[in-house]
């Protein structure tokens, strides 16, 4: 994918009101590596309230070192945030592009997150 491609659906992606959305956009992809990687995330979301946010969470199953299969959980994004984070996630996670580039591709700013 060229980069103009690239930040041209990072901003469609980004611009949509929610996850469900982008990821939408991001399976109508003309790229099909991309569009098989956002559908490939379909139903793998779940939401769940933790020290009142409801946050969104990537949701696998991944065979340990014994093969049993155990849920590996990530943390995407919060309810209501912009929806950017998930477009960076989603290239970060299926592309390996730097969540800063995927930002400066939507010409936003990213704000690294603060470590506890």
């Amino acid at each position: 994918m060229e980069h103009k491609e690239f930040e041209e659906l990072v901003k469609l992606a980004s611009q949509q009101e929610a996850l469900p959305q982008a990821l939408e956009i991001l399976k109508a992809s003309d790229d099909q590596e991309v569009a098989e990687a956002a559908a490939s995330l379909a139903g793998q979301f779940a939401l769940a309230e933790v020290d009142g946010e409801k946050r969104v969470y990537h949701v696998t199953l991944q065979a340990d070192e014994q093969g049993e299969e155990q849920e590996f959980v990530e943390h995407v994004m919060n309810e209501g945030d912009d929806v950017i984070r998930f477009v960076a996630w989603f290239f970060d996670a299926m592309f390996e592009v730097k969540r800063k580039d995927t930002y400066q591709a939507a010409g936003k700013t990213y704000q690294q997150a603060k470590r506890s």
